[in-house]
């Protein structure tokens, strides 16, 4: 009976995990997440090398830096267009031109999707459920077409992004949509659909709605289950379980790894432990649950102020691609920069500076 139940519950962690076939590339990608991009170049930010040479920013990530792929956000219906789709297709196009390999990440949302907030789009609200899916499917499928019909042909697709605690539910916000926290951080659920503490059938349904709308255009793209915080077994445990318990699917796992907002949550975290921790868990979660494992977010702090500061950034990224690379029994596929293109400004955890010149961190990518 002991061998029965623990065959069965084998079967139910392994079942949404698609085995990679000949068709897939067996490289090991380093990428980077440029959803800024458009509009940092129509405010006119220019980018330059280390020699003061004006470049294009994809050409300059591609051939100094040995990045081979971007990822791009969708969202619904953003104001401005921005992250729209057809803002993705442009920028896709571009990364084609120059033989890059691209991600999709959907947000299923008009504006950010993360842990703390998974924003239902403004024109599926007041949707069942089964509504709700259907707009997921129609959404899904309307930005891939329009992919294929311009000749792009995604490589890895996320459906939702950082979704570890679910996806479409609404917390209370201010007025510029930022969620608002208690004083312990807690923020408060105004509409749920797909959390995963209140409605974990529906989250898993929504994984699994997505999932087959990505086959439906592109039957080889390899869908992304994203969740953050890689350093945490338990939430991979389980998240994971709940999508599979109820028929969810996926082809592979993004992690977010993240060591300075982990310690700004917990100060007594070291970096080099939770990068310790995370490859760890890779190990783990690939034997687990029987697929590959990608790291589709990282990034470290930028100080111009202080070059110690970006030299451990710098460190850190290059322990992070090597062992990824070499400490995982060859299931992580690879390591994405979330933005490395923002100047401190604009984003802290970048790796340009203030004049768009790539910062030391950035030579974490080069292999020596």
């Amino acid at each position: 009976m002991k061998k029965m139940i623990f065959s069965s519950l084998l079967l139910i962690l392994t079942m949404g995990c698609a085995t990679q076939d000949e068709t897939v590339k067996d490289d090991f990608v380093k990428g980077a997440d440029v959803g800024f991009l458009t509009g940092q170049e129509a405010r006119g930010q220019k980018f330059f090398d280390t020699a003061g040479n004006e470049r294009e920013c994809l050409e300059l990530l591609k051939n100094d830096y040995q990045i081979s792929a971007i990822r791009l956000r969708v969202w619904v219906n953003p104001r401005g267009g921005s992250c729209g789709k057809e803002e993705v297709l442009a920028m896709a196009l571009r990364a084609k031109k120059l033989g890059m390999d691209v991600m999709i990440d959907f947000h299923y949302s008009d504006w950010w999707a993360d842990p703390a907030k998974q924003p239902i789009p403004k024109a599926w609200m007041g949707h069942s459920y089964e509504e709700m899916k259907q707009d997921l499917r129609n959404h899904t499928v309307e930005v891939l077409t329009l992919l294929k019909e311009n000749g792009v042909e995604p490589r890895w697709v996320q459906v939702g992004n950082e979704t570890a605690n679910g996806m479409l539910w609404n917390v209370k916000t201010d007025e510029r949509g930022w969620e608002i926290k208690d004083e312990k951080g807690n923020t408060t659920v105004t509409y749920s659909m797909g959390h995963i503490e209140t409605h974990p059938e529906q989250y898993a349904g929504f994984i699994g709605a997505g999932y087959d709308a990505v086959k439906e255009v592109f039957p080889n793209a390899i869908v992304i289950v994203h969740l953050d915080r890689g350093h945490l077994p338990e939430l991979y445990d389980h998240n994971l379980g709940i999508v599979l318990k109820h028929g969810g699917k996926f082809d592979m796992i993004g992690m977010s790894l993240y060591p300075y907002w982990a310690i700004n949550g917990d100060s007594t975290l070291q970096a080099d432990q939770i990068i310790t921790d995370c490859i760890a868990n890779i190990r783990r979660v690939s034997e687990k649950f029987g697929c590959d494992v990608m790291i589709v977010e990282t990034g470290f702090e930028v100080d111009e102020r202080h070059p110690e500061v970006m030299e451990e950034g710098r460190r850190q990224l290059a322990r992070v691609i090597r062992e990824a690379r070499t400490e995982t029994n060859g299931r992580c596929r690879g390591v994405f920069y979330w933005e490395p293109q923002c100047n401190p400004r604009q984003y802290k955890l970048g790796a340009f500076d203030s004049k768009g010149t790539p910062t030391v961190i950035m030579d974490g990518f080069v292999e020596r």
